[in-house]
């Protein structure tokens, strides 16, 4: 499960198309408050290139960028919140949400923990690192990845999915080490910033029917429609 949660099969599924869109429009709204050249804004940029490799639409990229900048009638503010908790068996959790109406997001996301335990701003915070995740892949066989890390800037890599490789930098130094890594031979696939636990529980500690409690609760909250991303202290 490692530093994010993703539903079983969740990026396989057509259905998943339209939520990963809807969650890119939210992040580029909010990047695009900084101006909406992405020349001269960076998260704006790793955004809408993230945004391009899943292919979305121009017109929605569009319309995406003018709701963030204030061109238009239909400006929209978001707000990104953090929500810290425990799933149940003492999983802790963190839920990063981009909403229009705190006041709408807070008591539904007090229902979603009712099965585990909402905490306080920082009662799990501390035992994640905030980084910068880069999924690359390599464009030839045989390179080296620690050596492309260590040219990149990155501070750190981990194996990925399908082969690929997960490099975690300074959130400062995300854009500046995934310009990087292509002179290095890997191509990058998708970048971000997220939390990685620092002390991963491993699943198989659990029972099978505590495991599944767990990945119900999971599924509820990723469900929830102002959630960004789900970030859960279970490691692989």
């Amino acid at each position: 499960m490692g530093a994010q949660w993703k539903a079983k099969g969740k990026d396989l599924a057509a259905s998943a198309r339209g939520k990963i869109f809807t969650k890119l429009v939210k992040e580029i709204t909010v990047a695009a408050r900084n101006g909406a050249d992405p020349a001269s804004n960076a998260r704006l940029r790793l955004v809408v290139e993230q945004a391009r490799k899943v292919s979305m639409p121009k017109d929605t990229l569009d319309r995406a960028l003018k709701k963030g900048s204030g061109v238009g009638d239909d400006a929209t503010h978001y707000e990104r919140v953090m929500y810290e908790g425990f799933a149940p068996h003492q999983v802790a959790v963190m839920v990063e949400c981009l909403t229009d109406n705190v006041k709408r997001t807070a008591p539904e996301m007090r229902v979603l923990f009712r099965k585990g335990q909402l905490g306080t701003s920082g009662s799990v915070a501390w035992d994640f690192d905030h980084l910068g995740m880069i999924e690359a892949a390599p464009t030839t066989p045989g390179i080296d990845a620690e050596t492309a890390a260590i040219e990149a800037g990155a501070q750190d890599l981990e194996a990925g999915e399908e082969g690929n490789t997960l490099f975690l930098t300074d959130p400062a130094e995300l854009d500046l080490v995934s310009r990087a890594l292509p002179a290095q031979g890997f191509n990058v696939l998708s970048m971000k910033l997220g939390y990685k636990p620092k002390n991963p529980v491993d699943p198989t500690s659990l029972s099978p029917e505590a495991l599944e409690e767990v990945e119900a609760f999971l599924a509820a909250i990723d469900a929830h429609d102002d959630v960004q991303e789900v970030y859960v202290g279970l490691s692989g």
